[in-house]
């Protein structure tokens, strides 16, 4: 029971990654707080089948008022904040020429200026606390590498990486502590908006790792980076992807 009496706050917690961490969470002895765009109950049920108090919260995290009440409210239920979990993401696909405008703002205010309203929100709670904080803001390797056909999630990706990057030396000497994961292609149900399954089983089979990740391997890499035991990493970028990461090509 790693996280017994932890207080975590999840974005984007309804489902896929945000679903499998705060289950995790829970398993390992947390409170838990789920804010989605829609009502995360079904992942609030698992919470609760566990023993553990849940606050299930509806909200778009594009908006700052989403994010400040969702820290308001979780502090209130639970006493306080010890970890925070930005994860909630909107993707849009096409050629950059052709994509609406519409989608570009979309993209990026909901993944990226979703994660710093959410991070603020945060640290400003975590900064009245006396106990150690600690934040996990959940990238993509495509801040790195740009994925074709997705330009917009590319550039708010690359933008949340640096987000942390600076944020980490800014709370520093709050002894809160920020660092990034970097999940792989991962089986979940947004990547069923663009993809088949044939489609996304036959191209994983070409990485690497030889298949897609799991919801449940991304959240024990949260779990690992949010742990007391990890006091010393700060500022860490962990990829989780099976290598897919690595420079192309692959089997050269």
């Amino acid at each position: 029971m790693r996280f017994a009496g932890k207080r975590v706050l999840i974005t984007g917690a309804g489902r896929g990654i945000g679903a499998a961490t705060a289950i995790a969470f829970a398993q390992e002895g947390a409170d838990v707080a789920l804010l989605d765009l829609h009502p995360p109950e079904e992942t609030a049920s698992r919470i609760r089948e566990l023993g553990r108090k849940c606050l299930p919260l509806q909200g778009d995290v594009s908006l700052v008022s989403a994010n400040d009440d969702a820290v308001a409210a979780t502090v209130a239920a639970f006493g306080g904040l010890d970890v925070f979990v930005a994860n909630a993401a909107y993707q849009h696909r096409g050629l950059f020429w052709e994509i609406p405008d519409e989608e570009y703002h979309r993209v990026v205010d909901v993944t990226m200026w979703g994660q710093l309203y959410g991070l603020r929100a945060a640290a400003l709670q975590m900064m009245k606390q006396p106990e150690r904080g600690n934040i996990v803001l959940v990238s993509s390797g495509q801040a790195v590498v740009p994925c074709p056909l997705s330009m917009p999630y590319n550039m708010a990706k690359a933008a949340v990486d640096h987000m942390a990057r600076t944020a980490c030396i800014e709370l520093f000497p709050h002894r809160i502590r920020v660092n990034v994961i970097h999940p792989g292609w991962t089986d979940t149900p947004g990547e069923r908006k663009f993809f088949s399954d044939d489609e996304m089983y036959r191209t994983a089979e070409k990485t690497p790792g030889g298949r897609l990740a799991r919801p449940e391997e991304i959240a024990d890499g949260v779990l690992y980076l949010a742990d007391e035991k990890s006091e010393f990493l700060n500022g860490v970028t962990l990829p989780i992807g099976g290598g897919i990461n690595l420079p192309r090509p692959w089997n050269a």
